[in-house]
């Protein structure tokens, strides 16, 4: 087993250590660090180290290099707001909340986005960049200007998202709006949470949580081997038709698995036909692995194309065993 004071050797002796240093655990920065605080920050400072932080994440992003493996760590006691959409087309660039619990949902690390009337703020945030990661935030988006589709729009290469949760309060009586767009190549989602069962949808609608369809985050962008490892769907369904992810067979290329996951529609609310919606697909598989499971849905999914290799379960006196 190994411990934390062993990666840090200052911790066994009551030393004072670097944020970067816990946030850093399991891994190593070889480019530089920069800090965001949004309470006692300055978009004037170097944002080098934490007592002389960036106020806003664009200062941060902006002072990354490309393809140099930097990484920025935000400060988890405060909101870091969003004025306009934070694009992040630079590649090998990390973004890390000081969560350190690894939580699935109610990171203390928050990206949100309020109202805002700019038609070029389609998500909150929007990543096309190669190898780029997200660690410990919850995204919000809060934003009701006509253009804006999801709280996340995906569209890198190897984008790894690390206990995150992604919500989106607005437009709950669409069949577009989404918690996150998901056009990426090789995204790996680990730990995380989509979506509320609190806020109802409303009316017969579908809104996902995640939405695929390609060409949305930017043009020639669909989904490719998407792996989703220990996730939770959330949704308070206005009807039949609401569905947890959603798309069309053209939008998924080869596969997209879905391990030890978890769709969950709220009892108060509709019971969702099926879990996954994309029709018919001819040129990708989604694969179902792991203990993976829908509650209060009929079905997980019922397309052609839906693999699963679940484990066959028995009924007993106090397990029951969904159909699926």
């Amino acid at each position: 087993m190994d411990y934390l004071h062993n990666s840090i050797p200052g911790l066994r002796f009551g030393q004072k250590i670097l944020t970067s240093e816990i946030a850093g655990f399991g891994g190593y920065v070889f480019g530089d660090v920069y800090y965001v605080d949004a309470t006692n920050g300055s978009d004037v400072n170097p944002g080098t180290t934490s007592d002389k932080a960036f106020a806003t994440v664009d200062a941060a992003n902006d002072a990354m290099t490309t393809n140099n493996n930097d990484a920025v760590y935000l400060s988890g006691y405060a909101s870091h707001a969003l004025t306009e959409m934070l694009t992040v087309a630079k590649n090998r660039v990390h973004f890390i909340g000081t969560d350190f619990d690894g939580r699935t949902y109610g990171q203390t690390t928050r990206l949100s986005m309020g109202i805002t009337t700019a038609v070029t703020d389609v998500f909150a945030v929007k990543n096309t960049g190669i190898r780029n990661s997200f660690k410990g935030i919850k995204f919000t988006n809060a934003n009701t200007v006509a253009q804006n589709v999801a709280g996340v729009g995906e569209g890198g290469e190897y984008t790894v998202y690390d206990s995150c949760e992604i919500y989106d309060s607005t437009e709950m009586d669409s069949n577009t709006e989404a918690e996150m767009v998901l056009n990426g190549d090789s995204t790996q989602l680990r730990n995380c949470t989509f979506g509320s069962m609190i806020t109802a949808v409303s009316g017969d609608k579908i809104r996902p949580a995640v939405l695929l369809t390609k060409d949305t985050v930017a043009s020639g962008k669909f989904c490719v081997d998407v792996l989703f490892d220990k996730c939770h769907f959330w949704k308070y369904a206005g009807g039949t038709t609401t569905a947890f992810i959603k798309g069309v067979a053209a939008d998924l290329q080869r596969v997209m698995e879905f391990h030890d996951c978890q769709f969950i529609a709220n009892n108060l609310g509709s019971t969702p036909a099926v879990a996954i919606d994309l029709a018919t697909m001819t040129t990708a598989y989604i694969i179902l692995t792991g203990d993976t499971c829908a509650v209060n849905c009929t079905k997980i999914a019922t397309d052609t194309g839906v693999i699963s290799c679940l484990p066959t379960r028995v009924v007993t006196a106090t397990i029951g065993v969904q159909t699926t």
